[in-house]
């Protein structure tokens, strides 16, 4: 049974394979998203607990596209949890300041990647 549906803007295939197999795990429905336009349309279609970004995505302007869920009124409750390696603390901060509600190391993204998707499940 799919308890909660999630978005997801990560175009990295190892990161990808990773939260797939943990959402099958833990009876949450995923969306991938490739693209900033993606993102707002799945948003407004899905109507996702969470959206997941990798700050660091090459194809998704994670940041721009944070601000202008958290602008449009349709969207802005919906949860955001960014992640970026821990070196790039400009880009976490830039994040932040966007209204992320959760901006996260790699590190304990991927460590806590279970926990994540469970907490959306309790919010759907």
């Amino acid at each position: 049974m799919i308890l909660a549906m999630v978005l997801v803007a990560v175009d990295d295939l190892l990161f990808s394979s990773k939260i797939r197999a943990t959402a099958k795990q833990a009876g949450v429905e995923l969306v991938f998203a490739r693209s900033r336009e993606q993102v707002i349309e799945q948003a407004r279609l899905t109507k996702p607990t969470l959206v997941i970004f990798d700050l660091n995505s090459g194809k998704v302007d994670s940041v721009e596209t944070i601000a202008a869920m958290k602008a449009d009124p349709e969207l802005s409750s919906i949860r955001t949890l960014g992640f970026a390696s821990h070196v790039h603390a400009d880009l976490i901060a830039s994040a932040r300041r966007a209204g992320a509600d959760q901006v996260v190391p790699r590190s304990a993204f991927a460590g806590n990647l279970a926990d994540f998707l469970l907490s959306s499940r309790a919010e759907g």
